[in-house]
């Protein structure tokens, strides 16, 4: 018996004691979602694509203060369908316009009490969606205290998942920032090395069916979860953060004294084309606040701190590193830590108004800390406060400073939350562009705030330059992110090293460098080499990162497999760009089929023979067949 038949019978034996309302479907008919309460009051929901199981029955529901709405549940009513269509543009990610068309039904449940809780579903073309609302007016204060849901997967299942570091663990006790190293196809139901979890986006493959795990629309009235560590017979469920992860004596779980609405639960499926294509995590995001459009610039950026650490932060130094943005023809430079010691803010006028004569603006760093970490960085416990950020960001936006890069939170609760969605408001308010970093997973929120151009939550490139191990690591972990940590959301990695690193052996080739800057999506790219590094590349490699596009009307997914290889094309106006990366030990060859571009001709950039060469060559439209070397990469540009 095959095990697609036995998961078929089980379904059977379960509906058969259940009471369920008829499958909700996707627009296009190929998803289907059924929501069933059984007799013993357990409320579960499938997912089927195809007809086949995707998401075996798993559970619902919300323990509040007061009212268990979990178990002893009934479907008092259902709603009719109603289309939900949604039009948006997107600065900072795969495509700039975009359409939302998904199918929503909301189900109204009951607990032995009467107590209510709304539970809404959308089906889409590549996925399924829910959240919960309690407005039930018998419990005017309504308290968090646990979440039943879950996903469960056939055994036979694999997963591509990331530990949650333990809250206040690490260097300064800056954990979790969602920067471990992915575990790569692993049977479903292992338990994470870590037991804070598992983070978002988690990736499952079920048959021919991939799966992505997260959760969007985040608005600070709750916290930010997790995939618990233990996963017995397949079946993850939502854990909360850990007792640590919150501004300081604020709160950790969602509370509300009106309606409790939870983000959207979101499980993108399908091929692994419709994944890398899907725009999910900020379909399900709140509509864009108010921010003016003119200072909407995504860009490229030059940046010191990546290879010179501390010692760059000086004014010649920063005055060099604008220079070099300036003549790499983009748009910023960033000035990281200890600013306000090293070149104070007398001297970071002059050095604003040296970029702005040859049309560079400056970012800087703040540390967000409070008294949650040991981090010494300064300026330190500069935005704590509404009235302190208001006056900080008015004193950059009067010097002409373009944005800030914010470190060191402290994790995912909700009060944490609300400090992120708090920051990204008044930003906003004083016209300032932001960049979180040692930060949470963003899940949205480049929807919700035009002004948030790129977030770190990742292993990036900074790691590499600490310890020889990271370097070793970083081909798979690269050839992750696309699949994962950079499917819904901007990812600052801090891409791109021709030169030395020093005290470390790099362990990646030129060609898989460049098809960085193009495969990692970040609304600012700041790019890690230096002058000296960039200055040992040709004059073709030069130009190709003076001209790439800063933003993208069109993606498609063209080869990969999640920490193999990676090849992914993306259209601005009516040129394509197509990068690749190869992660295995071994040179790979790959037939890729590139007549969606048409016949227009191009230009392919690659390794060369030497370990640090590049060749550069032309290619026709239609299919290819392209070599990558070990560890290495390529791109090409069809205009």
């Amino acid at each position: 018996m095959t095990v697609l038949t036995r998961t078929t019978l089980a379904l059977a034996a379960i509906f058969s004691t259940q009471a369920h309302a008829a499958a909700l479907t996707s627009p296009d008919g190929h998803i289907a979602v059924t929501v069933s309460a059984a007799s013993n009051g357990a409320l579960t929901y499938t997912v089927a694509r195809h007809g086949k199981p995707v998401i075996l029955p798993s559970p619902l529901g919300l323990r509040l203060e007061g009212a268990d709405l979990a178990t002893g549940l009934k479907i008092a009513s259902t709603s009719a369908i109603k289309p939900v269509r949604d039009n948006y543009e997107l600065a900072t990610g795969k495509k700039r316009r975009i359409s939302y068309a998904a199918n929503e039904q909301v189900y109204t449940v009951r607990n032995a009490q009467g107590q209510a809780m709304d539970l809404a579903f959308r089906v889409s073309n590549d996925g399924v969606a829910f959240r919960y609302r309690v407005a039930e007016p018998a419990l005017p204060h309504k308290k968090f205290i646990s979440e039943a849901t879950g996903f469960s997967f056939d055994k036979s299942a694999k997963a591509w998942l990331q530990p949650m570091a333990v809250a206040q663990t690490g260097w300064s006790n800056t954990n979790p920032s969602y920067e471990e190293h992915y575990q790569r196809e692993i049977a479903v139901g292992t338990r994470s090395p870590m037991p804070a979890g598992w983070v978002f986006p988690a990736l499952f493959r079920s048959g021919d069916t991939w799966v992505a795990l997260t959760e969007a629309n985040m608005d600070g009235s709750f916290h930010a979860s997790r995939l618990d560590a233990e996963s017995p017979e397949g079946r993850y469920r939502l854990a909360p953060p850990m007792a640590a992860e919150v501004f300081t004596n604020g709160a950790l779980l969602a509370e509300s004294r009106g309606e409790l609405v939870t983000p959207w639960r979101v499980i993108a499926l399908g091929s692994l084309k419709t994944l890398v294509e899907s725009t999910l995590g900020t379909d399900l995001a709140a509509p864009a606040i108010a921010f003016d459009k003119a200072r909407i610039q995504p860009g490229h950026a030059s940046w010191s701190w990546a290879l010179l650490k501390d010692e760059g932060t000086v004014f010649e130094v920063q005055k060099k590193f604008i220079d070099y943005a300036a003549d790499m023809r983009w748009e910023y430079t960033l000035v990281d830590a200890g600013w306000d010691r090293s070149i104070g803010d007398a001297k970071m006028r002059e050095l604003v108004q040296y970029g702005a004569r040859k049309n560079i603006g400056i970012l800087v760093w703040y540390n967000s800390s409070g008294d949650w970490n040991k981090t010494p960085f300064t300026p330190k416990s500069a935005l704590l406060t509404r009235e302190a950020r208001t006056r900080e960001f008015a004193k950059l936006v009067e010097m002409g400073v373009k944005g800030v890069k914010i470190d060191f939170f402290a994790g995912d609760g909700q009060s944490m939350i609300a400090y992120y969605v708090d920051i990204l408001n008044d930003a906003a308010k004083a016209g300032l562009l932001v960049n979180f970093h040692g930060a949470t997973l963003p899940r949205g929120w480049s929807r919700t705030y035009p002004n948030l151009m790129t977030v770190e939550a990742v292993r990036g490139f900074e790691f590499t330059t600490f310890e020889q191990s990271d370097q070793d690591a970083v081909a798979p972990h690269a050839a992750m992110l696309p699949f994962t940590r950079n499917l819904f959301d901007p990812m600052d990695f801090t891409p791109t090293v021709f030169g030395d690193i020093p005290k470390i052996q790099r362990k990646t080739r030129n060609g898989f460098e460049l098809a960085e800057s193009l495969l990692f999506l970040s609304g600012i790219q700041h790019f890690a080499d230096t002058p000296d590094g960039m200055a040992t590349a040709p004059a073709y490699v030069k130009g190709f990162l003076q001209d790439l596009p800063r933003s993208w009307d069109e993606t498609r997914f063209v080869d990969g497999y999640p920490g193999r290889h990676v090849v992914i094309a993306r259209r601005a106006g009516k040129a394509w760009y197509v990068a690749g990366l190869n992660a295995d030990a071994a040179d790979k060859s790959l037939e890729l089929d590139l007549s969606f571009i048409g016949k227009t001709g191009g230009t392919l950039i690659t390794d060369g023979d030497a370990e640090r060469s590049f060749t550069q060559s032309r290619l026709k439209g239609g299919k290819h067949k392209i070599s990558i070397k070990a560890h290495g990469g390529f791109v090409a540009v069809f205009q």
